[in-house]
């Protein structure tokens, strides 16, 4: 099997996969008070896009490395737009709106307000989409990068903020918007 067909695979067997545990995930990976606790807060902050915009000025003043600065803040800026238009565009709406069921808004109720949309989550989005740059960038580092945002993601979901299957998706996005970036941007060698 090819490469490509292989991670399109797997990507859509996670997502389905978690679409199938949401339920359980709903009822059983809850701790409404994540982040009235450091190791919550802390999480969630790799999914706070200013975090990832502080640290490109830093590699760019450490460095002066215009492309990877340039990388690590427009990257997770993308991931976060990309999850916006996603949410306005598929319309689910949060869990613990609708006590962990499935519920779609029409496009006629306020089309384009979507503070109560959850798929795919947009601090999710931002965390995976500068940890897999990061795994490209720097890459004996990839378990420190996935922790990150997996920490991120996990605090979603056990704040009922987010289903498990909108944290997938976010990694599953964040993943092929950081593929087809470092195809074009990042693949040369980084320092210019």
């Amino acid at each position: 099997m090819r490469p490509p067909v292989r991670i399109a695979l797997y990507a859509t067997l996670a997502i389905v996969a978690a679409h199938l545990a949401d339920g359980w995930a709903f009822s059983h990976l809850v701790q409404p008070d994540i982040y009235e606790h450091d190791v919550g807060r802390m999480w969630r902050t790799f999914g706070f896009l200013p975090l990832w915009l502080l640290a490109a000025m830093a590699m760019w003043a450490q460095t002066r490395d215009r492309r990877t600065a340039l990388l690590l803040a427009l990257v997770p800026t993308a991931g976060g737009a990309l999850a916006a238009l996603l949410q306005v565009l598929i319309r689910r709406e949060r869990p613990a709106l609708h006590g962990g069921q499935y519920v779609f808004r029409a496009f006629s109720d306020r089309p384009f307000h979507g503070a109560e949309f959850g798929l795919p989550s947009s601090h999710a989005m931002v965390a995976f989409s500068a940890a897999w740059l990061l795994c490209r960038m720097y890459p004996r580092a990839w378990p420190v990068w996935l922790a990150m945002a997996v920490g991120c993601a996990v605090t979603r979901v056990q704040a009922q903020a987010h289903f498990l299957s909108d944290v997938t998706v976010a990694a599953v996005a964040g993943w092929f918007l950081v593929a087809v970036v470092w195809r074009r941007w990042g693949s040369r060698e980084l320092s210019s």
